[in-house]
């Protein structure tokens, strides 16, 4: 005779709304008190990230030898094993069951695992869980904020604000491009960050990480770029320590230029060397993202010979 575990068992279905909607949602009807006593499986394999913010949503006293169960980790971990059937087999995607015996949280990555946290903490209202099971993968690849105008950066506190806004919502992307942050653009690409602005961007890498955003650090160095050995390696020089911040992900604009930085056998050239030189050598680099100068068909010229 087996006991309900989650106190509070009744008929009344709690109306389930999540954003962004998951690709499966069964409801079956019920809702379920936030149980008192749970024991957490796979707190040491999971995601950390993923773990530190489920034990942030759960109310209740943590046991290791009673209450109900909750299965957290990635696929191919020990507690998620006997659910693999049931992960999407999707980059980000993840299975997610509340039901009166157990609560699941299983993703097919460690990214996944943590948008699980996610939607669990959307389910929660009041104290109540309404019994699901979901099945969920994003259907962009990337999703998130390019900060790339002109005029006033954000402010420091504005952007980790936004990084918890956007861990929240599932979006996984964030690049770095403000035009007026003079390190980005001229005339500063070329110099280091002084050392506040510098802890700034290790900070919000750290935020990133955090919250399962890929930070991407932006140059824009085409409107005075010398097209020589010297700025290749001011180019290279500054990318390094940039990696030395924690940044991983680097784009590369070459958008609102004039001159010979419009060049696009010379940007192929710098782009092809810098993925020789610094992507493939430098461990953990994610492959460039570039903004060429001709992105829009209002003035582009497509001819043979054009950009």
């Amino acid at each position: 005779m087996g006991a309900c575990l989650l106190c509070g068992l009744t008929s009344i279905a709690q109306n389930v709304s999540l954003q962004p909607p998951p690709q499966q949602l069964n409801e079956q009807g019920k809702t379920l008190s936030l149980p008192a006593i749970y024991r957490i499986e796979g707190e040491k394999e999971a995601n950390p990230h993923a773990v530190k913010a489920l034990q942030g949503i759960l109310t209740g006293k943590q046991s290791t030898k009673e209450g109900i169960r909750i299965y957290i980790g990635e696929k191919g971990d020990k507690s998620v094993r006997k659910y693999n059937k049931l992960i999407p087999k999707h980059e980000e995607g993840y299975y997610l069951a509340v039901n009166d015996k157990e609560i699941i949280l299983a993703g097919n990555d460690e990214r996944g695992t943590y948008y699980a946290i996610q939607t669990f903490a959307q389910l929660l209202k009041e104290g109540k869980l309404p019994e699901v099971e979901i099945k969920d993968y994003p259907s962009v690849r990337y999703r998130g904020v390019v900060e790339g105008f002109y005029g006033t950066p954000w402010s420091h506190q504005a952007r980790l604000s936004q990084l918890k806004f956007y861990g929240k919502n599932k979006m996984n992307t964030y690049i770095y491009g403000p035009k007026d942050d003079p390190y980005h653009s001229c005339p500063n690409w070329r110099q280091p960050y002084p050392e506040k602005e510098a802890a700034n961007i290790r900070e919000l890498v750290e935020a990133c990480n955090r919250n399962r955003v890929d930070f991407v650090w932006a140059i824009h160095p085409g409107q005075d770029i010398k097209w020589n050995e010297e700025d290749y390696q001011n180019l290279v020089n500054k990318f390094n320590w940039m990696y030395d911040l924690g940044v991983r992900s680097f784009a590369i604009f070459f958008d609102d230029i004039s001159g010979e930085g419009t060049n696009p056998n010379k940007q192929t050239a710098l782009l092809n060397r810098l993925h020789e030189d610094f992507v493939k050598v430098k461990e953990g680099v994610s492959p460039l993202i570039v903004c060429p100068t001709d992105y829009s068909k209002l003035w582009a010229n497509p001819t043979p010979v054009s950009y």
